[in-house]
């Protein structure tokens, strides 16, 4: 148990117990090399190990030059579709795109003008919850996390579905397009829910609006005067797009497949991918990026100071600053190395919103920690691969000057990651065939039997 565990509400026998866990549940490290196990999946270099097949993304972030595997400028592709073309597409047209990157992660194509509004007409039918949903559901049991209400309120959908447990490819599209647009409201109600119950702010409950978008419908409903500006949809809707899909290999895509394999019903296996992204490891890097920028903004007294800078990124690194983990938040990344294209295209939308909520310092700061933390990194430790920013660097800067509660930001994420759960869990189901059961080897001794009474 770590030193700065609260035993409060932990008995003196579960204590006693749990010492029995860890004195009995520790692995010798060296056996996972003997054994040449990839612990997390990943060989020595970070390299995933190779789990499956899919056509709904691609991530690059190294070409092999005369036989040698060389880190080059992170490349992704949503079904074959770069992403940078993607966003040009519909930003040059000043057209919102998340449910367009929806229909084609999900259908494989990119639809047309009719096929489009169609989709988007289909996604306002179903973005209204059962009747009393919000009242028996959301508001009796409010919870101070919204990824736990999230996925409760999922599970509860079981409920009223007629067909719950039919896996056929009509009826897991229908039950998968209902989630992407019911995500928005049941993340948003629950969090105003859980801003009265147990912060005592003010309660209200705005209905969406089928003509906008889904970023303008999150900002609609969570916004006492449901105002937004044009850019802030839009910054939203990009940040949406972007977070939408990242191949089938992170840890909760990789739990929807897995889960999808056991034959399971859609709410199970998305409530599961939920449970994976709530974890910090996985959802929660903007929020201590943003914490963590905070806290360096009031122990600089100069944001200028370069010098400054360094120590402070270096202090974060020997664990003497901020929450003393050892990271910089927002930099590196399990597949990226010179860089992130998520962020490099984040990085421009979040430079037109800062001039518009005038925190152009706010933004000179983010610019000079990404080109000053790869280098401390470099100098203060041996690392395998380059560091660069990643996507969570930007998006935790662009959700505050949105305003958006830090409570939302890993919902948020699950808001835009449904199309991509969604559609990794319908390729399973059309190409299903096994259940997905990894071996794992025992490494513990045979022992002898003791009866009871010699114990």
């Amino acid at each position: 148990m770590g030193s700065n565990y609260n035993f409060s509400n932990v008995t003196p026998e579960i204590i006693d117990f749990s010492s029995l866990c860890l004195k009995n549940g520790g692995i010798d490290p060296e056996l996972y090399t003997r054994y040449d196990v990839k612990r997390g999946l990943r060989d020595i270099n970070g390299k995933g190990v190779l789990a499956g097949l899919t056509e709904i993304s691609e991530i690059i972030s190294s070409k092999t030059i005369d036989g040698q595997s060389v880190p080059c400028e992170g490349e992704l592709y949503y079904r074959g579709y770069n992403i940078n073309d993607l966003v040009t597409g519909f930003t040059s047209e000043k057209r919102f795109g998340f449910e367009e990157i929806t229909y084609l992660l999900l259908f494989g194509e990119l639809p047309s003008y009719e096929q489009l509004n169609k989709f988007k007409s289909l996604l306002a039918d179903y973005r209204r919850l059962p009747t009393t949903f919000v009242r028996d559901i959301i508001m009796k049991s409010p919870s101070n996390d919204i990824m736990n209400g999230l996925a409760r309120g999922v599970l509860t959908l079981y409920s009223y579905d007629d067909m719950p447990n039919d896996t056929s490819i009509p009826n897991v599209l229908r039950q998968s397009l209902e989630l992407i647009a019911l995500f928005p409201l049941i993340a948003v109600y629950s969090y105003q829910a859980k801003a009265y119950y147990h912060d005592g702010d003010s309660f209200f409950i705005h209905q969406p609006v089928p003509e906008y978008s889904t970023a303008e419908n999150i900002l609609h409903m969570l916004r006492p005067d449901c105002k937004f500006s044009p850019l802030e949809a839009h910054i939203l809707d990009l940040a949406l797009v972007l977070h939408a899909e990242h191949g089938g290999g992170n840890n909760s895509t990789f739990t929807t497949h897995v889960v999808t394999s056991s034959g399971t019903d859609t709410y199970s296996a998305i409530a599961a991918a939920l449970a994976s992204l709530k974890g910090p490891k996985h959802g929660g890097a903007n929020i201590k990026v943003t914490m963590m920028f905070e806290d360096m903004k009031n122990k600089l007294s100069d944001w200028n100071d370069e010098d400054a800078i360094r120590d402070y990124l270096t202090k974060l690194l020997h664990k003497e600053a901020f929450d003393r983990s050892g990271l910089i938040y927002g930099m590196g990344h399990a597949v990226y190395s010179v860089s992130d294209p998520r962020a490099a295209i984040l990085r421009q939308a979040v430079k037109s919103l800062s001039e518009e909520k005038h925190m152009e310092k706010e933004y000179a700061l983010y610019k000079k920690i990404e080109r000053l933390a790869p280098e401390v990194i470099a100098k203060e430790r041996k690392i395998y691969k380059g560091v660069s920013a990643n996507i969570d660097f930007y998006s935790g800067f662009a959700y505050s000057m949105l305003q958006l509660p830090p409570e939302l930001y890993t919902p948020i994420f699950a808001i835009a990651r449904i199309s991509g759960w969604s559609a990794h869990r319908i390729e399973e189901l059309i190409n299903a065939g096994k259940i997905i059961r990894p071996a794992y080897k025992s490494v513990e001794s045979h022992k002898d039997y003791i009866p009871l009474s010699g114990r």
